[in-house]
């Protein structure tokens, strides 16, 4: 059976999150990771759903993905641009697969993950916009974007980011390492756009760091508290979460070896 990876985007505002919910073996909220399953397993015309579709990250309710990748193996050999025009065809309206590429069995779109990159916009408008409330934050308040440069420095390397992952967070370990973290500005819409790339990062890590950065433009903390919040590793101290509506994944990056074709 060739296994595909795929690359995914997908409006998330219409999403219980990425990873399909059950209960009792039945499909509770509809999400991402189900409608790819629904579709593949159709393209593959199977009647029962027996083809699983393996994501790289598994994304909130309300968070978007440019780049989310998949992987799943199917009972036939096709092209990938066969693949990805017959998902296409069957997903709805709001998932799209960009490109299909096929790789060796030994791919794994979570486990071969090398790092990543997200992306969050906040808008900074007086008011929230009705056309991009399911697509960026909002902070309404007076920012001084030279304090939030000075600060996202501190991020930078590998720390104990406890005082940054919510509860619910499951993973053996709260240290991650920061390789990139960027604001841009985009004054013609009124938008901050903050950029993050890691190794990996914690459950809901990148909002509650955003939280953090505009609060420190707000001047409610100290410029460098991002420095005092990791030794402390106290999440109390790390308060506002940014909403989801604002997140984007925008790219999984794997050793090249990892996606070496059949």
């Amino acid at each position: 059976m060739p296994r595909y990876k795929a690359i995914v985007s997908y409006d998330g505002s219409d999403f219980y999150g990425f990873q399909i919910q059950t209960k009792q073996g039945v499909e509770r909220d509809r999400t991402v990771q189900g409608e790819l399953i629904r579709a593949v397993n159709q393209m593959a015309k199977n009647p029962v759903p027996a083809i699983k579709v393996v994501g790289a990250s598994r994304t909130d309710t309300g968070v978007h993905a440019n780049g989310q990748v998949v992987h799943f193996d199917l009972p036939f050999d096709i092209h990938e641009d066969g693949v990805r025009k017959g998902l296409n065809t069957l997903l709805p309206r709001d998932i799209m697969v960009k490109k299909v590429f096929k790789v060796s069995d030994a791919f794994h779109a979570r486990f071969n993950t090398h790092a990543k990159r997200y992306f969050y916009r906040v808008s900074t408008q007086d008011f929230t916009d009705p056309f991009k409330r399911h697509y960026t934050g909002h902070f309404q308040w007076r920012l001084n974007i030279d304090r939030i440069k000075e600060a996202l420095p501190d991020l930078i390397g590998e720390h104990d980011f406890a005082s940054f992952a919510a509860s619910g967070n499951q993973t053996m370990t709260t240290i991650r390492t920061i390789t990139r973290a960027e604001l841009i500005q985009d004054e013609k819409e009124d938008e901050l756009i903050f950029i993050f790339e890691g190794n990996a990062f914690l459950y809901n890590q990148i909002r509650i760091m955003v939280g953090v950065l505009l609060e420190i433009g707000n001047e409610r903390r100290d410029v460098h508290d991002i420095q005092r919040l990791i030794a402390v590793k106290d999440r109390e101290q790390a308060r506002f979460t940014a909403p989801a509506s604002g997140l984007y994944l925008d790219e999984i990056f794997y050793d090249e070896i990892s996606l070496l074709k059949r």
